[in-house]
């Protein structure tokens, strides 16, 4: 087996359970390793710090999936995997007659990098996030149908992820029936979701808690859902007594969409979708709207980028406050991992003063339990959400 040797000083987060061995953590590679090749990583003493598959023109060359040198990486290990995620949402509730759609398996929160599978009541979606991943897709494959026997397999893996690994997306049903729509429930609300749809896997399940609590707050009030996809923060709030809500997206297809869900779940008479550009609705609204939710895709992708987002946030964060009447709520996200709860925080705080107004944290949220973090693994906490009560200085 080919094997990545790490320089000294790049040893202990990888000891410590961190499952990312970066480029420039690598001393030398041995034994003629090709993209997707299973490799052993040691330090410089040649001791084991696990296994995993080889991307070398990835900034993260290697991420492991085992820590020993015998468990072979096969069938019964995706099995074994599937299994085990299975176990560890049980006692959340997932599945349930409420909510049939979740985060089945989250890449290194449950041991496997490099793969993402959410459930979709019956079907599943897969995004394969590595070479060595994509080359064992079959074994992927024939552990889900063996363990949970699905309708249908669906690929979602991004054109850009396939291209950044240098294999060829699927795009598409791969095992099982032609499905065209996926059906979920969560907590009850129905969505029903186009395979034309392409954010994520179709649905950004890691919300759910916080479209929960967002349901509690919408009482009474007039709700402004920015970058609102297909609505699933709107039709909360609209279940949750909201007045009105406003949904705004740039995607006429996820307009569309979220209106249909809305009025399959009977709530169309209290939410109006539109599509328009949100940092133009936040710009524009100037106090009118009681809670605001400013959930924007992802704005810094690599580290690199960080510098760069935290200024995009912090027009966000001012344009929101001035969206939003004095006394008003505010929930601002973000979904980059290289922007921590700091740095949004500090976002919101420098966004609030431009706009001669202050923000007060009443709360911090996460991506949801079924997208679980390994303790050593910082960056999987990838998702920030900060309730704020938003007042006149």
């Amino acid at each position: 087996m080919p094997t990545v040797r790490l320089k000294a000083g790049h040893v202990q987060p990888l000891w410590a359970g961190h499952p990312w061995v970066y480029a420039q953590a690598i001393d030398a590679v041995e034994g003629g390793a090709s993209s997707g090749d299973e490799v052993s990583v040691v330090d410089p003493r040649g001791n084991l710090l696990g296994r995993g598959f080889y991307s070398p023109k990835s900034a993260i060359p290697v991420r492991l999936l085992v820590r020993d040198a015998t468990t072979p990486l096969d069938a019964s290990f995706f099995r074994m995997r599937v299994e085990q995620a299975i176990a560890l949402r049980a006692p959340l509730g997932l599945p349930s007659e409420h909510t049939s759609g979740f985060r089945l398996l989250h890449a290194e929160g449950d041991g496997v990098p490099g793969l993402i599978v959410d459930r979709y009541g019956d079907a599943l979606a897969v995004q394969l996030g590595t070479a060595g991943m994509k080359q064992r897709e079959h074994l992927v494959y024939e552990a889900l149908t063996t363990v949970l026997a699905p309708r249908a397999i669906i690929d979602r893996t991004s054109g850009q992820t396939a291209k950044r690994e240098g294999f060829e997306a699927a795009s598409g049903v791969v095992r099982g029936d032609d499905v065209r729509t996926l059906e979920i429930v969560e907590r009850g609300l129905k969505f029903s979701i186009p395979l034309e749809i392409g954010q994520k896997t179709g649905f950004y399940f890691d919300q759910r808690a916080l479209r929960a609590r967002v349901e509690q707050l919408a009482h009474g009030k007039r709700v402004l859902d920015a970058y609102s996809f297909i609505g699933a923060f709107a039709i909360a709030a609209a279940r949750g007594g909201a007045r009105e809500v406003v949904a705004v997206d740039e995607s006429a297809l996820a307009v569309e969409v979220g209106a249909s869900c809305a009025e399959l779940n009977g709530v169309s008479d209290r939410v109006r979708f539109a599509k328009e550009d949100a940092r133009r609705v936040l710009a524009d609204s100037k106090g009118t709207f009681d809670l605001v939710i400013a959930d924007p895709p992802r704005l810094a992708a690599t580290r690199s980028a960080r510098e760069q987002a935290l200024v995009a946030y912090t027009k966000l964060a001012e344009n929101a406050c001035r969206a939003t009447r004095p006394g008003g709520i505010l929930v601002l996200c973000s979904c980059s991992a290289a922007v921590d709860l700091t740095a949004l925080t500090r976002a919101l705080a420098t966004g609030a003063t431009r706009v001669n107004t202050q923000a007060i944290v009443l709360e911090r949220w996460f991506q949801g339990a079924d997208h679980p973090v390994p303790a050593a693994f910082g960056e999987g906490l990838y998702l920030k959400a900060l309730i704020a009560h938003v007042e006149k200085r």
